[in-house]
Parts: structure tokens; sequence; C-alpha cells
């Protein structure tokens, strides 16, 4: 009996792993809620505490009454912006009595009054817990706007996909670019953030620390595996639970799922117009709970790579400032090796095995979602400052801007040259060329640095687009080219161009100096740092490493069990739309075929080419 027959009737197989996640967090909370009072009373009955005060308000939430649950973030919905939250430590409440951190049950007032009842002055300790919760909520914002921006990338990416393939596929295509966001997010909450971040501030010989501008994290701090020192999978932070239900932990969970979101979309445009929708469903989870957080721990969960500069004194280890290796080259080498295990489409390349062109059906969609992610990409890179209080942001986005147009001009003016025609789908990659190439280095480079690297990675993309086309590699969006090359390319660029100016204390390293002097950042081969651009090596090829083979043996795993991961090749010349996903992406003006209409001497002669089509 064949294995994939147990998975016939795979749809309930989902259902059932869906209901046992919600019953987890069904009997957590429960468990939570019975959890029994105490039968005693204390020996000591504890000192009573003050409510807060009113600010003519009549619901603000009084600690005295334990039934009333606070927000943990220590946001005061109820009452006034500019009273204090009696539930949140550090606010400097005022009073009557002249203590500014003493709320004497009046009406609050800045710094409360002194002895002989006139308004007191500000002091230090009054001060601090003002500023720094102005400073955090201020970053908290930035990081969760931008955060949204990237999610709206996810727009970006279905209409560039779906243009680039053809009418027949267009639903299909289009729902995968949709259902991947929530089945990555599963992943990523279950297990990702845990393996991913829940060791940045684990102790040992290198802690990195999570990100300064939300606080450090600081209850992230739990190695699942570890060899000595050296971080390899975090363990803290599964399904948000126990001490991550933080509000700067959960801030970082958001910022960091929508980015591993790209890279599960990624491998949908690479695999587009062949790939099984039940494989699918089942590979996204595991990008999102195993793969993307795995490398992903280790370059920005605290994990081995960055800890190469404090303990090998490599640079300042690995350093990917936005995610040209941790989201772009991962999900261009999983890309890789999925095309190569899942073969071409048919008709791509003719009977002597020369490729042929299958035109995308909309380029006006293709250039439409470049743009989105052109915006979106302000979030992308920007937004990974986490703290609007850097004064780097403004040179990240005009690095991400200018390597955009770079790499927009770099493609159009090569295809110009070299074939005559400019070639818009081109001009388009050559653009996301620049941003994933400008993704890694744009916080360490200087302007005329990112319009060089982009417009390098302008080129880069359409050779590589060739290439791969010509060994037998079928990527209808470019994807692998794009994000994979030109994420390899991006910290490449950064280990060569970083000029020293930004990065001070990067993973530990050069707080006060670095090569002798003070201040001095992040720093490439050409400015003097050999061991920088070594480490940058590194990662890409742990990152290539890693995810081809893990990701291979997954996908080959996974086409075992079901079976296979391709859809039979009678479904593949009719279009995906209808057998797959039950509704034609465009009713009115394409005619679909059914499969058993497919002429039988097209299903044999894809057979004979292809050898993944050979046994069905």
């Amino acid at each position: 009996m064949k294995l994939s027959s147990l998975f016939v009737r795979w749809r309930p197989l989902a259902l059932g792993c869906v209901i046992a996640v919600m019953t987890i967090g069904i009997v957590q909370m429960t468990s939570a809620a019975d959890t029994p009072a105490p039968t005693s009373a204390p020996a000591t009955a504890p000192a009573a505490v003050a409510a807060p005060p009113s600010m003519g308000f009549t619901d603000v939430p009084d600690p005295t009454k334990p039934e009333q649950k606070p927000d943990p973030s220590g946001i005061d919905f109820a009452g006034s912006l500019y009273a204090p939250n009696g539930f949140l430590a550090g606010w400097s409440t005022g009073g009557t009595k002249g203590d500014p951190n003493v709320n004497d049950g009046s009406d609050w007032k800045p710094f409360g009054y002194d002895e002989k009842g006139n308004p007191a002055k500000p002091t230090v300790d009054s001060l601090v817990p003002l500023i720094a919760h102005s400073y955090y909520s201020a970053n908290f914002t930035w990081a969760l706007v931008a955060g949204f921006l990237v999610m709206f990338m996810q727009a970006g990416f279905a209409l560039v996909e779906t243009g680039l393939c053809r009418a027949k596929n267009a639903a299909h295509v289009m729902s995968m670019n949709f259902l991947v966001y929530a089945l990555g997010m599963t992943g990523f909450f279950i297990c990702g953030y845990a393996f991913m971040c829940g060791g940045a501030n684990a102790s040992g010989g290198a802690v990195i620390g999570g990100p300064g501008g939300l606080g450090g994290i600081p209850v992230m701090k739990s190695w699942l595996i570890h060899i000595g020192d050296w971080g390899i999978l975090g363990g803290q932070g599964f399904f948000l639970s126990g001490a991550t239900y933080n509000a700067s932990a959960v801030v970082w969970f958001l910022f960091m799922m929508v980015f591993m979101d790209t890279t599960a979309t990624i491998p949908t445009g690479a695999l587009a117009e062949r790939w099984s929708f039940k494989s699918f469903f089942i590979f996204s989870l595991f990008i999102g709970g195993v793969l993307y957080p795995t490398y992903g721990c280790w370059v920005w969960g605290g994990g081995w790579l960055a800890q190469m500069g404090q303990k090998l004194g490599w640079g300042h280890g690995g350093v990917d400032y936005a995610g040209s290796s941790v989201v772009h080259l991962q999900g261009g080498a999983i890309a890789l090796i999925t095309a190569i295990l899942l073969g071409p489409r048919i008709g791509k390349y003719d009977e002597n095995g020369k490729p042929k062109p299958i035109l995308g059906h909309n380029i006006p969609m293709v250039i439409l979602g470049t743009f989105i992610l052109a915006f979106g990409w302000f979030g992308f890179n920007a937004g990974s400052s986490l703290a609007s209080s850097d004064s780097r942001v403004g040179v990240v986005a005009v690095n991400t801007m200018l390597a955009s147009a770079s790499g927009a001009l770099g493609s159009c003016l090569y295809m110009w040259m070299r074939f005559g025609k400019p070639d818009p789908s081109m001009m388009c990659n050559g653009m996301l060329a620049g941003l994933v190439a400008i993704t890694a280095p744009c916080a360490f480079v200087a302007p005329w640095a990112a319009f060089l690297i982009g417009g390098i990675s302008g080129v880069i993309v359409i050779w590589a687009v060739f290439f791969f086309e010509r060994i037998g590699i079928d990527d209808p969006v470019g994807a692998i080219s794009v994000h994979g090359v030109n994420g390899l390319w991006g910290i490449l660029a950064l280990g060569l161009f970083a000029d020293g100016t930004y990065g001070a204390g990067v993973n530990g390293v050069g707080f006060n100096t670095y090569m002798g002097v003070a201040g001095k950042g992040v720093t490439g081969l050409f400015y003097g740092d050999a061991k920088q651009f070594l480490a940058e090596c590194v990662m890409g090829l742990a990152c290539i490493s890693w995810n081809v083979i893990a990701a291979g043996v997954i996908f080959f795993v996974l086409g075992k069990v079901l079976g296979t991961n391709r859809v039979p090749p009678e479904i593949e010349i009719a279009g995906l739309d209808i057998p797959e996903m039950g509704a034609p992406g465009y009713p009115e003006y394409i005619e679909s075929m059914a499969p058993e209409n497919v002429p039988a001497s097209q299903i044999s002669d894809a057979k004979a080419r292809i050898p993944q089509l050979a046994h069905m």
C-alpha cells in the first residue's frame, strides 16, 4: 500500500491540526482562570495600594480591585493620556505631599508640591521614568507601523508573481500568496519565534541581547540548543506564552513575523504553475516554524554567527541590518533547491533542452506590485532600526531609495543595449534586486555606495535569470535571481563598503573604540577590516548550506509522503485554477479546459521530457 494513500483525505488532517492548536490555547486560558485563590489570609496583610487619581474619570482602573485586569503594556485606556497609569511601574504619580513617586489620592500634578504648598521642581528621579516611557512608546509605535508596511508588501508579492504567470493559473498563484501569510505566521507563532529569538539574552560568554530600542527584551533568555557558549537555537517564546506575554516581546514578534513571511512567499513564485496546493500548505508551515527561524537565530537571535565578533575577533560578527541573508538569501536558497526537485514547467524546454519563453499575462499588475514593494521596503529597512530615536533612520531610507532607482536603471540600460528593448519585467526585477542588495548594508554605507550596489544588482539579476534558465532551473518570476543571488551580493557588499560611521557596539563589539578609533562602527574590507568581509562570507555559506540541505530534505520527504509535490500533467496543461482551487481567476474572458480533455499525446510528451512527471 502506498504511503500517499494515507493522505488522500489531507483536509481533515489539516483541520485536526488547527483544532489541536486552538485546544492548547483554550486549555492554557482555562487553567489560568481556574487557579484557586488562597484559602487563608496571609499572616501579615499587605499594605493597601492607593487608587490612581481620577482626573475627572470614574472608570480609571483601581489596583485595589483584583478582578480588574490592566493591560500589561501599561496603557491607560480609561483615563486621560496625560494621567499616569497606576498599574505601570515607574510612572511619576505626584500628589500633595511633595514626593513625586507617591500617590496620595489627590488630583495628579506633574511633580507634586513641596512642604510649603508650592509646586515642586522636577528632579532626576521624577523625570527619568517619564522620559523613558516616552522613548519606548515612540519606538514601539515606530516598530509596529514599520511592521504594518512590511505586511502590506505581501500584496506587492502577490501582484508581481501573479502577473508574471499565465492567466489560467492566476487564482492559484494569488491564493498561495494569500494563504502563506497565515501558514507562515502559524508556524512562527507555535515555535518559530522561540527558536529564533528565545536565546537573545541567554547567559554565556557572548550575550548579544535583543533590540535596544525595545528595551533589550530581557525575557528572551533561554537556549534550547547550544554548544558551550555558542547559541544554536532559542528556547523561549512558544505560543507567546509565559514570560513572553510581554509588551516588548510581542512587538518584536510582529516585526520578525512579517519578515519571515517575506521569506515564505519567495518559493511560491519560483514553484508557481506546477506546485500542488497540498504540498505548499504543509511546506509553508515548516518555513515559518523551522527553516527561517534557525538561521534567523544565528544572526538576529544572538546565535553563533552574531557571536563571531566577540569570540573570534572577526569584525562585528555576522551583520545583516535588515535581512539580505536572513530574509532574501534564505528564501532564494529554499526556492533553488525546491525548484530543482520539482522540475520545470511543461513547455519551458523544447526537445533539445533549449529554454522557451513563457510570458506573464499582466505586466501592469507586475509594475503596480513592484511599486507597492518599493514603498513597503521603507518599513523593511528603516523599520529595522526598531527605534524612531535612531538618528541613522534617514540615511537608511535614502540609501534604500537610491539603490532601488539604480537597480531599475541598471537592468533597463543593460537590456536596452544588449537586446534593443528595455523589457518592463526586467526593469521591475532590477528595482527589486537593488532593494534586496541594499537591505543588509543600508545603515553602514554612504549614499554613493548604495547607488553603486543597486546598479550592480540590476545587472547581476539579469545574468542570474539567464544562467538558471540555461542550466534547466525553471523560475517563472526570477525569485532565485532577485532574492537569492542579490541577497548574497548584499551581505558581501556590506563586507566591502561599510565605512565605519555607524554600528559601534553591534553584536557586542566596539562599544567605545574599534580598530583604535573611538566610535568606529561596522567596517568593511575597503575601509581596512578584512575580517568583517570574512564574517559575511561565512554567513553566506552557512545560509545557503542550511537552507539547501534542510529545505531539500523536508521537501523530498514531503513529496514521498504525499506521493508528489507536483500537480499531474493534465492539470498543469489545463490550468491549476479550477482543479486545485475550485474557481477561475478570470471567469469572464478565460475559457477553462477540463483536465480530462487534455490530449493524451500532450500528457505522454510531458512525461517523456520531465522526469518528475514520469511516475504520474
